[in-house]
């Protein structure tokens, strides 16, 4: 009786899960867009349902609720859920939808997204053979081996993002970096801007003038015909067109340069608008929360530099190994267990509430800068991919921030994975990727 009590809410939470990726798909993705193939909806929305569900798995690994034999169940279905979505599931349709684009394999699709996800399928399996993830002990099809290579594109994909963050998080959010903007320097900028559109109307104006007397002097109709005609206009030219092509080519300089103008005016205006935004009471909230993440990133900077350099994994949650070298430098008397799980909880709770928002905000922009109307569904099927994976290896990285005793049944649902070989490549990609973004 218990476990239906525990699967009846575990299904309600996911259809919740999975009612929030579908708003998202048609409210912020595909808002411009119409919805022309509802199977990519579908798959984003049950990607989205399954990852947080993971997340939810361990919120109630820490609380202890459901029965433990109803969580690891549902750990082990929804993994397999997951991966079957994305090994699977995801790469064909990207591969269909990409063969329906071109007419020429059109009749052939079917086939064609075969070959595909079989070249796809070659690849994500050659991937483990650089790493130390592989053991003889599985199975080929075997949870572990697919995990333990969504892992590391997971990881991957996490270390780089945490590095441009790192890199980035200063810049955003301290005001110490927002250069000095003046109505001066604006409305110089805007003068520049109106009068570069001036010259670039009255230069119009002069071709206009130029083509109306070529047109009345009869030298654009009476063109030469024929083989020896079309010889003769190329290697000779109107009296006027010289000029043209002088005035023409002066005007596309104009208008790019007028284009940097206008960037450059609407530079200023944001940087006016966060100025003023910095001298608000939330403006100086978040100026706080800048130097506190900048003084935590650089933090992690030097941590992943001493793993790296030592070959160091820490054994111990970071919560509990804070509280222990607190409570010893104090000398005071306290609970560590008791409290060490409690703080873990709202520390897990930050990174699975902030991990998900910030993939999401991620991953409208980039569908945005890049999505066409016929490139749509395949984008929509790459970020439920990447989405998928990431939330993946964020369990992995995420179990390390857990108390011993609550990573059991998630150590157990992995299998023997190399925990440490995961830790290790992402402080390695971590430093990577905020030197890359750094230069």
């Amino acid at each position: 009786m218990s476990f239906l009590i525990d699967s009846s809410i575990m299904i309600t939470s996911q259809i919740f899960f999975f009612g929030f990726g579908w708003l998202f798909f048609m409210r912020q993705l595909f808002k411009d867009y119409e919805v022309r193939q509802y199977v990519v909806q579908v798959i984003f929305s049950v990607t989205f349902a399954f990852s947080c569900t993971m997340f939810e798995l361990i919120i109630f690994e820490i609380l202890g609720v459901l029965n433990s034999s109803s969580r690891y169940f549902h750990w082990k279905m929804n993994l397999c859920v997951i991966l079957l979505i994305l090994v699977f599931m995801v790469p064909f349709y990207i591969g269909y939808f990409i063969v329906s684009n071109i007419r020429l394999l059109h009749k052939q699709r079917l086939l064609f997204s075969c070959l595909l996800w079989l070249t796809f399928m070659y690849f994500f399996w050659k991937l483990g053979d650089p790493f130390p993830i592989l053991s003889p002990k599985h199975g080929i099809l075997s949870i572990e081996q697919l995990i333990s290579r969504v892992g590391v594109i997971g990881v991957t994909l996490m270390a780089l993002l945490s590095g441009f963050g790192a890199v980035n998080c200063p810049y955003t959010y301290l005001s110490y970096f927002l250069r000095n903007v003046t109505d001066t320097d604006i409305v110089a900028l805007e003068r520049r801007l109106l009068q570069t559109m001036d010259m670039i109307i009255s230069k119009k104006k002069r071709m206009a003038m130029t083509r109306r007397t070529m047109f009345q002097k009869g030298e654009v109709h009476n063109k030469p015909s024929g083989f020896w005609g079309m010889i003769k206009s190329v290697t000779t030219s109107a009296p006027g067109s010289e000029n043209l092509t002088l005035i023409q080519q002066e005007v596309d300089a104009l208008e790019e340069l007028s284009r940097q103008l206008f960037l450059e005016t609407a530079d200023l205006y944001a940087t006016k608008e966060r100025i003023e935004y910095s001298k608000t009471f939330k403006g100086k909230y978040f100026n706080f929360l800048g130097y506190f993440f900048s003084i935590y990133c650089v933090w992690k900077i030097f941590m992943a530099t001493i793993n790296i350099v030592f070959d160091r994994v820490g054994k111990t949650d970071p919560v509990t190994r804070g509280i222990e070298i607190t409570v010893n430098y104090l000398g005071i008397q306290f609970d560590v267990k008791f409290w060490s799980q409690h703080i873990s909880f709202i520390l897990v709770g930050i990174i699975i509430v902030t991990s998900i928002r910030g993939l999401l905000i991620t991953l409208t922009k980039f569908f945005y800068a890049i999505s066409s109307s016929k490139s749509s569904n395949v984008i929509v099927l790459l970020l439920a991919q990447i989405m998928g994976m990431y939330f993946v290896s964020s369990v992995l990285l995420i179990r390390m921030s857990m108390p011993l005793e609550y990573r059991t049944i998630v150590t157990e649902v992995l299998g023997e994975l190399q925990f440490n070989f995961y830790h290790r490549w992402f402080d390695v990609i971590f430093l990577v990727g905020k030197l890359r973004h750094g230069e």
